[in-house]
């Protein structure tokens, strides 16, 4: 099943798809067009990979990691479908990234590969913007690259984990302004997401809506202002979002 949260006539629901429409909890079915869509789940800790996919690591050349580079996220960096994402004025190239997002539903400690998949809610797609720019050092992405806010579209659907039959076997696409820009499998990474789990939850506790972004395959294309961009994961959806100009201020 695909879950939504919505705003609907100034009322936040929990949703799902329904056909051409969603229905929500109050029985309602409506377009997708008449709501604002939030991200499908309340996201706690962020965990998001860098470097998870070989050619992309070559693409910026750096060197393969030998174990995950894990770096968190804050909650100001998510945005949901059809939002929009602010590109700073002084920035010269800022990049999407296709990543399947991995929700985690009970809570995980000490968990084995060969269990994670039980500790899964489901997935759904995130768009986690880069600002080139502000890279500064190895240790990458750091702070300023990867937290700024509204930078990480996510949704537009948390689709059930028992709904994928192998989310290593998953199709990734970006379009920009409908060119294709980007093309991916998750076969491809080099942690897996049991692997990931495995990593994680031995060295601290996972709790139900924490979140996974495992990483993004290659295909770093500069994005600017007004630009459409939709990431797309098999079984998952397509996730709009729009580039923005940073507001000016008033002085």
């Amino acid at each position: 099943m695909k879950h939504a949260r919505v705003a609907y006539e100034g009322v936040i629901y929990d949703a799902i798809q329904l056909g051409e429409g969603i229905q929500l909890t109050n029985g309602k079915i409506v377009m997708e067009d008449e709501v604002v869509w939030l991200p499908p789940f309340v996201p706690q800790t962020i965990f998001a990979l860098g470097l998870n996919y070989a050619e992309h690591a070559r693409e910026l050349s750096f060197h393969t990691p030998s174990e995950p580079l894990v770096f968190l996220k804050g909650p100001n960096t998510i945005v949901g479908h059809r939002g929009k994402t602010v590109r700073p004025s002084d920035v010269t190239f800022m990049h999407y990234e296709c990543e399947l997002a991995v929700v985690i539903g009970k809570m995980a400690r000490n968990v084995k590969a060969k269990d994670a998949y039980d500790y899964i809610r489901g997935y759904t797609i995130a768009n986690d913007y880069a600002f080139r720019d502000y890279l500064e050092n190895y240790y990458r992405p750091n702070l300023r690259v990867k937290n700024r806010d509204s930078s990480t579209a996510i949704g537009p659907w948390l689709v059930d984990a028992e709904d994928i039959q192998d989310p290593m076997n998953l199709k990734l696409q970006t379009f920009v302004n409908g060119e294709k820009t980007q093309e991916g499998n998750t076969s491809d990474m080099i942690i897996s997401i049991p692997e990931l789990i495995e990593y994680l939850s031995g060295f601290m506790t996972l709790n139900p809506g924490d979140v996974i972004l495992t990483g993004t395959p290659k295909g770093s294309v500069d994005t600017k202002v007004g630009d459409e961009v939709v990431t797309e994961i098999e079984g998952l959806g397509r996730l709009v979002n729009t580039i923005v100009a940073e507001p000016v201020l008033q002085q």
